[in-house]
């Protein structure tokens, strides 16, 4: 028997969602993260500065970010949600050490919301997380992503101690997960 790897594991279906592992750098992955990266830099720069990202703010962002680099075996990787088909939704995994990963970049396109994308994401993220070994899961998010927040604490994550000191990382969350079937 061949041993589950996030890379072999089955698409996990949730209602009309569709959810499996894909490269990082697919024409999808950049489209989802490109509108991800708008929607919480606008966000931020809306609560900080009363405007929008200016645009070359937000294209040299969007081409500096690291993250989808460490969304790759493999010490991580990138799930991607469809709904009927079309990429909607987004969750990465990186690990950190031995047993823990961080959940990143959990997005549910504005398109597409209100369906519950981001169940689907996060049924998929566990099995995907034990697949790399983890036993624990971590995150940090901003305080103005509220609807993240709601997300993570039914999905069973609660609060914790800072883990990072990431520039936007203003609240952190952690999950264990169950022990894998054998």
């Amino acid at each position: 028997m061949t041993a589950l790897t996030p890379w072999t594991m089955a698409p996990v279906i949730s209602g009309p969602w569709t959810v499996a592992p894909e490269p990082a750098g697919s024409p999808d992955a950049r489209a989802l993260w490109a509108a991800y990266y708008t929607e919480v830099s606008d966000r931020w720069f809306r609560l900080h500065h009363g405007s929008d990202t200016p645009p070359g703010e937000l294209e040299r962002g969007i081409a500096a970010d690291d993250g989808p680099g460490q969304l790759v075996a493999p010490r991580g990787l990138l799930l991607v949600a469809r709904l009927a088909g079309r990429a909607s939704g987004t969750a990465g995994l990186a690990l950190l050490e031995p047993g823990t990963a961080e959940l990143r970049r959990v997005f549910v396109h504005p398109s597409a919301r209100g369906e519950r994308g981001g169940s689907a994401l996060m049924a998929a993220v566990d099995p995907a997380a034990g697949a790399l070994g983890a036993t624990r899961l971590v995150l940090d998010t901003r305080h103005d992503l509220v609807e993240s927040h709601r997300l993570y604490e039914r999905h069973g994550f609660t609060r914790i101690e800072a883990y990072n000191e990431g520039l936007y990382a203003e609240r952190w969350y952690a999950k264990r997960l169950a022990p894998a079937e054998s």
